[in-house]
């Protein structure tokens, strides 16, 4: 929750029980020269009846407290209010109490059920608040009192309150919506980057082999010890697996994702690894990232990586961060291709997307003499990034 949620719902919280302590002051003023009670049962109802404002109102707080148990505090409040009216139109012995701080309570559990209750419980609760906010005044002080007017504003006054309620429920209901396609899109993108993993760990254990099959081939090549290789390939799918099991369960959890690391030599030498080489400057070893910059450069890393070691003869491949004026620019190449480059891959295209979202370029081709080479830039002003990302 945000600092300004928090500020908005204690200053409604304090608005609400400030009315409250208000509304109690009311009643209290009105009760002020009310007939003693006569009889028997008149003192016995006198001592309990006229606090029942003052229950309800407690009981309309709490529901803040425990937004569980808004229709057990609810039908309280309206039982409270439904009874105190029945003492006083029932048995004459016992004053008639003010109902402003039911009604006030009434109102407020009304708006709270139908935010919170299932539609059923909801139409109940608002049914019978809304008889004993109207009834209250009526059998209480009849119809010749001189604030006769008062229970058609109680009704008023009830309308508005379930309509916020309502209103309040929609919106509820569009924010878990909202919550919903962002942890869908969230989930498409570490499904999308699950694919970009696996296909670089697979490409480097690919170029392992290939690296091993040609050495053996070549009568001039050293003599290597074929464990050497099994390690490096063994090291490698180990690699693979761990880091495919830990985002497949990502996808499987309900927790909010990970935040990624926001230094830029961190996020380089984790998506490096040791199957490249990394030269970076001191002045943006340390840069600090946010989140969005540091999440799109390391996918744009993993997949160069895999390009370029696609394009290889040796598949080694090399990694570059400087700043470049007001620029940081980053490298991933390779010395040689083994075949013609492609250009137009799905993969150069989503690379391109992430670094124009932030505001920078990227390019992608062959360089030099036949080697393949990825290029990111991306202005070192993060404060001016794109809205929206």
């Amino acid at each position: 929750m945000t600092a300004g949620g928090t500020t908005a719902r204690r200053g409604v919280f304090v608005a609400e029980v400030v009315a409250l302590v208000v509304a109690v002051a009311v009643d209290a003023v009105l009760a002020t020269g009310a007939d003693q009670p006569r009889g028997v049962l008149g003192p016995l109802l006198a001592l309990v009846v006229p606090y029942s404002g003052e229950a309800t109102a407690v009981l309309a707080v709490l529901r803040r407290r425990f937004p569980r148990r808004v229709g057990l505090l609810g039908g309280a409040v309206v039982v409270l209010s439904l009874l105190g009216t029945a003492a006083a139109g029932l048995v004459d012995r016992v004053p008639a109490q003010p109902p402003v701080t039911e009604v006030l309570a009434l109102l407020l559990v009304a708006a709270a059920g139908c935010r919170r209750l299932p539609p059923v419980r909801a139409a109940v609760l608002a049914v019978a608040a809304c008889a004993a906010v109207v009834l209250a005044p009526i059998v209480r002080y009849g119809l010749d009192f001189p604030a006769a007017l008062f229970p058609v504003a109680a009704a008023l006054a009830w309308g508005g309150a379930v309509a916020l309620g309502l209103i309040l429920r929609d919106a509820d209901a569009r924010h878990r919506r909202e919550l919903d396609r962002i942890r869908t899109e969230d989930r498409l993108q570490l499904a999308r980057d699950l694919h970009d993993l696996v296909a670089h760990h697979v490409t480097g254990i690919v170029v392992r082999t290939r690296a091993a099959q040609a050495l053996a081939e070549n009568p001039a090549a050293p003599p290597q010890d074929p464990l050497d290789f099994y390690d490096q390939i063994e090291q490698a799918a180990a690699e693979a697996l761990t880091a495919t099991r830990g985002l497949v369960g990502v996808l499987r959890s309900d927790e909010p994702l990970p935040s990624p690391s926001l230094v830029l030599g961190d996020v380089v030498r984790a998506a490096v690894g040791e199957d490249a080489s990394v030269r970076m400057s001191d002045d943006v070893d340390t840069l600090a990232l946010p989140a969005q910059v540091s999440v799109a450069l390391h996918r744009v890393l993993l997949e160069a990586l895999t390009n370029t070691r696609r394009h290889a003869r040796t598949g080694a491949a090399r990694v570059a961060a400087r700043a470049e004026g007001d620029e940081l620019v980053l490298e991933i190449d390779n010395d040689g291709a083994a075949g013609p480059a492609a250009e137009g891959g799905h993969g150069i295209i989503g690379m391109r997307e992430r670094m124009e979202a932030l505001g920078g370029q990227l390019t992608a081709g062959p360089h030099g003499d036949g080697g393949w080479r990825v290029t990111a830039r991306l202005p070192l002003d993060f404060d001016a990034l794109p809205r929206g990302i």
